[in-house]
């Protein structure tokens, strides 16, 4: 590996990890702070009034869910530039499940997030639907959000599995992260199809894959951020 090659591959790795903190940001604070703080589950008058109240951050919402996918897409090439010297096959199958679930499938899912309260300013819809109806209106956008949402989640579950087997076949990361993106993969999986096949246990799902994902997803991050660039960097000048 010539020094330009070994330059770029540190840098790869670097950005990597702080495109992957931004991700984390950006969509925390719009699933976790604005959905969460905004939606009032099997209440639609309650979650109408809050979005109405609160437009500047349910717009901020939307916002920052796109700036999370933007960022994903990179992510998905710098990822398949790390490891396709060990296995491009895979690293491109990984790359495409995350490029799916949230750059296609999640950018796409956002008009449900905008619909629930664009609903509210259409002259035709104002002047045809009384507000009871709007606010059921408002709130089917936002059931069909949070499903499109999960559909998304399947194919990150895909992409995490195939992201931690890439990890120990690579052993360019410690294998201890493989593990843990392999049980974020579950975990996104587990509330993708728990969800769509067993209601009534959303809140045990969501809590699966928060503590799942926090495990692998924020600790490669972090992995990527501080003195474990280095030594993956060591690690993959080794191998390629």
């Amino acid at each position: 590996m010539n020094g330009k090659n070994t330059f770029a591959s540190l840098r790869i790795i670097r950005l990597t990890g702080l495109f992957y903190l931004i991700v984390i940001i950006c969509a925390g604070f719009s699933q976790g702070y604005v959905r969460g703080t905004l939606i009032i589950p099997d209440n639609a008058v309650a979650t109408a009034n809050n979005i109405m109240q609160n437009k500047g951050l349910f717009e901020l919402g939307l916002t920052m869910d796109l700036v999370a996918f933007l960022m994903d897409a990179v992510i998905a090439v710098m990822l398949y530039q790390i490891f396709k010297p060990f296995n491009k096959t895979l690293a491109m199958m990984s790359s495409v499940f995350r490029l799916i679930a949230h750059p296609a499938i999640g950018s796409i899912n956002l008009l449900n997030h905008y619909m629930a309260m664009k609903v509210f300013d259409i002259h035709q819809l104002t002047g045809s639907f009384s507000i009871e109806q709007l606010q059921e209106m408002s709130s089917i956008f936002m059931v069909a959000h949070h499903y499109g949402y999960l559909i998304a989640g399947g194919f990150f579950g895909i992409h995490c599995i195939l992201f931690g087997i890439l990890i120990y076949k690579s052993n360019v990361f410690p294998n201890f992260f493989g593990g843990l993106l392999l049980g974020s993969g579950a975990g996104y999986l587990i509330e993708t199809f728990g969800n769509f096949n067993f209601p009534g246990y959303e809140f045990y799902t969501a809590l699966i894959v928060g503590i799942a994902a926090a495990l692998g997803e924020v600790g490669i991050t972090i992995y990527m951020l501080t003195k474990g660039t280095i030594v993956s960097y060591k690690r993959l000048k080794k191998l390629t």
